[in-house]
């Protein structure tokens, strides 16, 4: 099993103007790049609509049914793949953070809540009044993409935040993370978590960081995510340990190592506690 690749959004973008943007029907986007049905991940952000079809969607060991309607979200990094039925279609975006935050400046990515990786699902599921009410988002944004009209990426990139109001909207009808007062705790958390896993296993130093007590720090994570944050912490670290277990050139202890680890057995205790099955057993599984 070799290592999973990395796609940069220039592997699929034939549009020098714009490396920083991609997007396409998902069915001419098979065409073009049939190989994104294996296990991949990429380096930008990537937005998918699914307007037909049917299959599934496996993001970071979880395994999502696709259905006219499916929308999905993922963040650089997150190791992903399709099982698609021949009538597949939709829409696939590619962007960087870079371009987004750039141009709009006082406003970021991090922004919309369904791109925290902390409680949130990269799924979201429109009916099919929503699917139509939306689609003429992406219809546009590709009308744009494939012309070379004046202020071309000025109206796509609004275009695109457009869709992301439109979602940002659905989301917090479902979600309490994206009104609740513990919110921006949360987010800033996730951000710290990002930042320091590897380094920092401990509670008290993303507390610290935060400014709030331990005890505080607990209570936001028990009332957002019904976790307590050592949980929060662990399981951050175990999705690492997964995705490095995908490149069979590293061994377990060099996994342990590279992820903080100097007692080799207690990464495998930990590992196997929260799996119930060890590091190389969870190897052997997915080859």
């Amino acid at each position: 099993m070799k290592k999973y690749p990395i796609y940069s959004i220039q592997r699929f973008n034939c549009n020098d103007v714009n490396s920083d943007f991609y997007i396409n029907t998902f069915k001419n986007h098979l065409v073009d790049h049939s190989f994104v049905e294996e296990p991949h991940r990429h380096n930008s952000y990537v937005l998918v609509l699914f307007t037909n079809g049917s299959g599934t969607h496996d993001i970071d060991f979880d395994t999502f049914k696709i259905q006219p309607g499916s929308m999905f979200f993922l963040q650089p990094g997150q190791i992903h793949h399709w099982d698609l039925s021949d009538d597949i279609d939709g829409f696939v975006v590619f962007y960087s953070q870079e371009m987004y935050n750039l141009y709009f400046r006082q406003k970021t990515i991090d922004a919309y809540p369904f791109y925290h990786s902390l409680g949130n699902s990269p799924e979201m599921i429109l009916d099919a009044k929503e699917t139509k009410a939306i689609e003429p988002y992406f219809h546009s944004m590709l009308a744009e993409y494939q012309g070379n009209k004046m202020m071309k990426q000025d109206k796509i990139i609004n275009v695109l935040d457009s869709i992301h109001i439109e979602i940002a909207r659905k989301y917090s009808e479902n979600n309490i993370l994206e009104t609740h007062s513990y919110n921006v705790k949360i987010r800033d958390f996730n951000v710290l978590l990002e930042n320091y896993f590897l380094t920092e296993k401990a509670p008290s130093f993303y507390a610290s960081q935060l400014h709030i007590t331990l005890k505080h720090l607990n209570r936001i994570c028990n009332e957002i995510l019904k976790k307590t944050t050592t949980q929060v912490i662990t399981e951050r670290i175990i999705l690492e340990a997964k995705r490095m277990l995908m490149d069979k050139k590293r061994t377990v202890n060099e996994i342990a190592t590279a992820l903080g680890f100097d007692d080799y057995s207690y990464f495998v205790r930990l590992f196997k506690k929260h799996t119930a099955m060890t590091p190389t057993a969870f190897r052997d599984l997915k080859k």
